[in-house]
């Protein structure tokens, strides 16, 4: 049964890289550990996108870290082994499933219990919750969530909750305290002066809980 490998979840964005390269960054990025990678550069025609996707997957494969295509089915299905994350006003999950068949991971964007409950009945192998925290790149999703609705959701949903929006290590811990299986992130990371030691904070902050 396909799972998630990692509690870290890395959403890119090449505008949030302090100007860097982005694939030579995810490179660092995944010499510090395995962090799943979610390729998120909405701005990109089909064609730049599936060769930026190849050029990152090269990186992730090398290091076994497992890479999703950000809501483009049509772009996963080109390269081997790489699964799909939907955002939450994409395609039903089900159509998705059918489309990807059972050989791919396939996670969603949700941004309430409802949504996380519906997802998981429509064969979603993971989920994205949030904005748990406040953050300025989710101020349109509403309010913060916090992490009360991390523990609801974990009590009603059985397949892994990622939590989104405004992670520092220290919240990661708390949501894993809260019964997240893991932590997603994008500027705590690309951001990072220093790349590698963000990661590998993060990386024991998902993984080592107290």
């Amino acid at each position: 049964m396909l799972k998630l490998s990692s509690r870290l979840l890395v959403v890119t964005d090449r505008h949030q890289t302090r100007g860097r390269p982005l694939v030579p960054l995810l490179q660092r990025v995944v010499n510090a550990g395995t962090p799943a990678i979610q390729l998120r550069e909405r701005d990109l025609s089909t064609r730049e996108l599936v060769t930026l996707a190849r050029e990152v997957q090269a990186v992730t494969a090398s290091h076994r870290s497992q890479l999703f295509i950000n809501d483009r089915i049509d772009v996963a299905l080109a390269l081997e082994g790489v699964g799909v994350h939907l955002r939450s006003n994409s395609l039903p999950v089900s159509v998705a499933r059918q489309m990807l068949g059972t050989q791919r991971l396939l996670g969603i964007s949700v941004h309430s219990v409802e949504e996380a409950v519906q997802g998981e009945s429509q064969g979603a192998d993971y989920i994205v919750l949030g904005p748990i925290y406040d953050t300025p790149s989710k101020q349109l999703f509403g309010l913060p969530l916090g992490v009360h609705t991390v523990e609801k959701t974990c009590r009603l949903v059985r397949i892994p909750i990622i939590g989104i929006g405004g992670v520092t290590a220290a919240r990661a811990r708390e949501m894993r305290r809260a019964g997240a299986f893991g932590a997603a992130v994008i500027t705590a990371i690309l951001g990072a002066t220093d790349v590698e030691s963000a990661a590998r904070e993060l990386l024991d902050a998902v993984t080592l809980v107290p």
